[in-house]
């Protein structure tokens, strides 16, 4: 059991395993969901814990029973419901770290790089100290710009710890997160406010960027893009795999759209601009441009080497195209491919040419959607070439691809399969929040998916 007066530092706390009571794993924890009120030290009601299939579920603090190094205890029961924020809830590391506050005694301001939570005797959890480093003030002897102190203080001893009006970093929130998977940055990233997902996506390098908008609805797309200046936009457009930069331009009016790619590299602008005079439900509209090219010549060993690419998808890492050349698409005359499983089996000085399937099914740009899923299923291909009249490959449409386009354009906020009881209503009281957030007890599930 967590003691009274056990104080945890949020930031530490972030991605920490979550466990049942029996052992077995639950999730690892996201994010600490406070209420910032107007009198009193703010008040942690629960956790945000991401659970398997990425799904972020809200864990209230009345269920766990210990916290301590590198591990939560909960009771075992946990509303498998998508967590929503509400408007009164503040997220501690998606939303407080690097906030800046003043300092009370009149001393200057100060960033937030960690806040500690602390169990009162009733039980409850609230926030009542803060790591914050001060402002930097003037310059060392060689001109440098002085980095501020660090100190600990007591929550009550700053002022404008709601305050989310005035520019924010994201240094401190992207170390925290800095094991999430693209696909699960994106989650977080949509969860957070407009302003505050800006600010987060800005931060990001671009390629960690590129990857992420690949993840992201269309609306995040835009408004992110939108926000980053046009030089920016078109690094990150080059960045992204061709036809997700295609999808996201489709997205933005023609002008916008014309601009960023006069600004992007001719080479990574030639390949959008060609999937651009598709239609977007055709196999040219979802394709991309850059599978996996090779001669007959090649060896295995070589094609091996270029299948362990790390920007490659898993589904176009799982076959090699095998061309005359030129090896850019449009390339030579198409004349099969290897399947990574074969490449596997055979020697690893054999070339493609003497192992490759002659007989796979194709498409041309103009195949539709229905098409070019019904061939996918029913050879159980991850991806499939797209020819043009005078069979040269063009492009390669993934199994990803077509699903992408097959979804509704909301599947990313959408969850079928969720089949929890919303949570209860909030009370009036601000105090009874994480009741609200409880699970319904007759329906709640046992952690693990099991029932209780």
């Amino acid at each position: 059991m967590s003691s009274v007066g056990t104080h945890v530092f949020v930031a530490r706390l972030a991605g920490t395993l979550v466990f049942d009571p029996i052992g077995d794993q639950v999730g690892r924890v996201r994010d600490v969901v406070v209420l910032i009120r107007p009198k009193g030290a703010p008040r942690a009601v629960g956790l945000v814990v991401e659970v398997p299939g990425r799904r972020r579920v809200f864990l209230p603090l009345t269920r766990v029973t210990s916290i301590d190094a590198g591990q939560v205890i909960s009771t075992g029961l946990l509303n498998m419901r998508r967590f929503e924020q509400r408007m009164m809830e503040t997220l501690a590391v998606g939303e407080l770290l690097d906030r800046t506050v003043e300092l009370v005694d009149g001393s200057g301001s100060a960033t937030i790089e960690d806040l500690a939570i602390e169990q009162q005797r009733t039980g409850d959890w609230l926030v009542k100290r803060l790591f914050v480093r001060r402002s930097p003030t003037g310059k060392s002897a060689l001109g440098l710009r002085r980095r501020g102190h660090t100190l600990v203080v007591d929550v009550d001893a700053v002022t404008g710890l709601a305050d989310s009006s005035s520019a924010q970093g994201a240094a401190l929130l992207l170390a925290a997160y800095d094991d999430l998977k693209p696909a699960a940055l994106a989650d977080v990233l949509h969860d957070l406010g407009s302003t505050r997902r800006v600010e987060v996506a800005t931060a990001l390098d671009n390629e960690r960027l590129a990857d992420v908008l690949e993840e992201l609805g269309g609306d995040d797309q835009v408004s992110i893009l939108s926000s980053l200046g046009n030089d920016r936009a078109a690094d990150v457009l080059e960045a992204m795999q061709p036809d997700d930069a295609a999808d996201l331009l489709h997205e933005l009016s023609d002008d916008q759209a014309a601009q960023l790619l006069e600004l992007m590299e001719p080479d990574e602008a030639r390949g959008v601009r060609r999937l651009l005079a598709y239609a977007e439900n055709t196999a040219g509209g979802m394709m991309t441009t850059e599978p996996v090219v090779l001669s007959p010549e090649t060896p295995i060993a070589a094609a091996m080497a270029h299948v362990r690419r790390a920007d490659l998808s898993p589904a176009l890492a799982s076959m090699v195209f095998v061309v005359r050349p030129p090896l850019e698409t449009p390339t030579g005359r198409f004349l099969g491919v290897v399947h990574f499983q074969k490449m596997l089996r055979e020697p690893p000085h054999e070339p493609l040419g003497a192992v490759m399937d002659s007989d796979i099914e194709h498409v041309t740009t103009d195949a539709p959607l229905g098409r070019v899923a019904r061939l996918l299923a029913a050879y159980n291909l991850l991806a499939l070439p797209v020819l043009d009249s005078e069979r040269r490959l063009v492009g390669a449409v993934s199994v990803d691809d077509a699903l992408d386009h097959m979804l509704p354009e909301d599947w990313r906020e959408t969850d079928d399969l969720d089949l929890a009881p919303p949570r209860e209503a909030p009370a009036a009281a601000a105090g009874a929040s994480e009741h609200a957030n409880a699970p319904t007890p007759p329906r709640a599930m046992r952690a693990g998916g099991r029932r209780g």
